[in-house]
């Protein structure tokens, strides 16, 4: 069974651990009406998706 030698520092330990941060989901511009969407996914502004009207939204 493996045993560390000697204890890890908290510079060392924080360093490993400074990789595992979140990402931000990556976004697409809807080629219809421009704004910002998730990619494969019906964009939540118009409705469309591949071109096509999939959704109907509702104007506020």
């Amino acid at each position: 069974m493996a045993v560390p030698k000697r204890r890890v520092s908290k510079q060392r330990k924080r360093k490993r651990r400074g990789e595992h941060k979140a990402e931000l989901p990556a976004s697409n511009r809807c080629p219809k009406c421009g704004d910002p969407k998730l990619p494969h996914r019906v964009c939540p502004s118009c409705g469309t998706y591949k071109g096509e009207q999939v959704v109907e939204v509702e104007e506020i």
